[in-house]
C-alpha cells in the first residue's frame, strides 16, 4: 500500500510539473461543409515594396503581373495602408500613437470643407448609389472626398478612370489636389502601381486599406535598446534572407517582373521570410524579452489586418478578393484567412503561371 501511495504521489508530482497546454476541443474546419451558396475566393499576393526598386524602375514591368491578377477578376482589392478610420483614431490619441501617424489631410479638408469623419460618411453615402457609368464630375468629386478621408489610393483609382482631358481641377478637386494625384504616377509604391492601376482597369470604384498598427506600438520607455535587440536578432538569423535578396537582384532589374513575383510567392521563399522574421526573434535572448515582444506585436498587426480583410466582404458571401501585401505578411494571411468560414485561399502560383 505504501508503494502504491508513493507511486501515486510521484505521478501527481510529475503531472503537476507538465505545462497546462490545451489542444483545440472543437474542430472548426468542417462547420461550413454544408454551406449554401458560393464560397469566397481570397488571393494573397506577396509583394516587395516598390520603393526599394532600382533607379530607373519602369511601372510597365508590372504589366505581366497585372494581366494575371486581372484574369482572377477580383471584386475587392485590399492594400497595406492605414484606413481613414484608423488615421482619425490615431489623430485623436497623439500621446499613444504619435502626432505623425498618418499624412495630413489639410489640403483636402480646405478643398472640400470636410474633416476625415465627415468625408468618410460622405464617401459611404456616394458609393451606395454609385452609377455603372460615372461622369467626370462625379469622379473628380469622389477623388477629392477620398483624399479628405485619407484614402489616397482610392482617390488615385478615380483619377486613373478619368479621360486625360478630364484630369483637371473642378468639383472640389482644386489645383493642389490635382498636382498631388498627378505625382502619384511617379511614385514607386505597390498601392498605386499595382492595386490602383488594377482597380481602375477592372472598373472598381476604390481599394480597401487594411493595414493596422494600433497593436504594435510598443509601450516601452526607451525604444533604442528595443530596436537594437530586434536588429541583433534579425542579423543573427538573416543569412538566408540576405542570400535570397542577392538572388533576386537580377530579377528586380528585368523588364518583366512576373518571374520575380513567382519567386517571391513560392513556398520556399515564404518559409524563408517567415523564419527570418519570427524564428530568429523567438530564439534571441534578451533580459527584457524584447524580441518576443516584437513577435507579439507582429501577430497582433497581422490578426487585425486579416480581420479588416474579412470586413471588406462581410456582406458579400462568395466574393472574389485580392489582397496585395508585403511578402513577409503572406504566410500569416494565408494561414488565418484559410480558417475563416466559407473562405477558400487561392493558390497564387496558379494565378501567376
Amino acid at each position: 500500500m505504501k508503494n502504491w501511495t508513493r507511486t501515486i504521489i510521484g505521478l501527481l508530482a510529475a503531472w503537476s510539473a507538465l505545462p497546462f497546454t490545451a489542444q483545440a476541443q472543437v474542430d472548426l474546419t468542417t462547420l461550413d461543409r454544408d454551406m449554401a451558396g458560393p464560397r469566397a475566393q481570397v488571393l494573397v499576393l506577396g509583394t516587395m515594396h516598390l520603393n526599394a526598386m532600382p533607379a530607373g524602375f519602369n511601372p510597365a514591368a508590372l504589366d505581366g503581373v497585372l494581366d494575371r491578377l486581372a484574369a482572377f477578376r477580383p471584386g475587392i482589392i485590399t492594400i497595406e495602408m492605414e484606413s481613414g478610420e484608423e488615421c482619425d483614431l490615431a489623430a485623436r490619441h497623439p500621446a499613444k500613437y504619435g502626432a505623425d501617424y498618418c499624412a495630413s489631410t489639410a489640403l483636402a479638408q480646405a478643398a472640400t470643407g470636410l474633416d476625415v469623419p465627415a468625408a468618410l460618411a460622405e464617401v459611404d453615402k456616394i458609393l451606395k448609389a454609385w452609377p455603372a457609368q460615372a461622369t467626370p464630375a462625379q469622379r473628380r468629386r469622389l477623388a477629392a472626398l477620398f483624399l479628405a478621408a485619407n484614402d489616397v489610393a482610392s482617390a488615385y483609382v478615380q483619377w486613373l478612370q478619368l479621360p486625360e482631358a478630364e484630369r483637371r481641377a473642378g468639383d472640389c478637386l482644386d489645383s493642389a489636389l490635382v498636382e498631388k494625384l498627378a505625382q502619384l504616377a511617379t511614385r514607386n509604391n505597390e498601392n498605386y502601381q499595382l492595386a490602383a492601376r488594377l482597380s481602375a482597369r477592372l472598373g472598381l470604384p476604390r481599394v480597401h486599406a487594411i493595414d493596422n498598427h494600433t497593436g504594435d506600438r510598443m509601450d516601452i520607455a526607451d525604444i533604442k535598446p528595443f530596436v537594437q535587440a530586434i536588429e541583433a536578432a534579425w542579423a543573427a538569423g538573416g543569412a538566408a534572407l540576405e542570400d535570397s535578396e542577392k538572388r533576386q537582384d537580377a530579377l528586380r532589374h528585368a523588364p518583366d517582373l512576373l518571374p520575380l513575383y513567382r519567386q517571391l510567392n513560392s513556398p520556399a521563399s515564404l518559409q524563408m521570410y517567415a523564419e527570418a522574421n519570427v524564428s530568429a526573434a523567438m530564439r534571441a535572448r534578451s533580459p527584457q524579452g524584447y524580441p518576443q515582444m516584437w513577435v507579439a506585436g507582429w501577430e497582433i498587426r497581422n490578426l487585425r489586418m486579416v480581420a479588416n480583410i474579412r470586413e471588406t466582404f462581410r456582406e458579400q458571401p462568395g466574393a472574389r478578393v485580392l489582397s496585395i501585401v508585403g511578402v513577409s505578411h503572406k504566410p500569416w494571411f494565408d494561414g488565418w484567412l484559410g480558417q475563416l468560414q466559407g473562405v477558400d485561399v487561392v493558390d497564387v502560383a496558379q494565378v501567376l503561371k
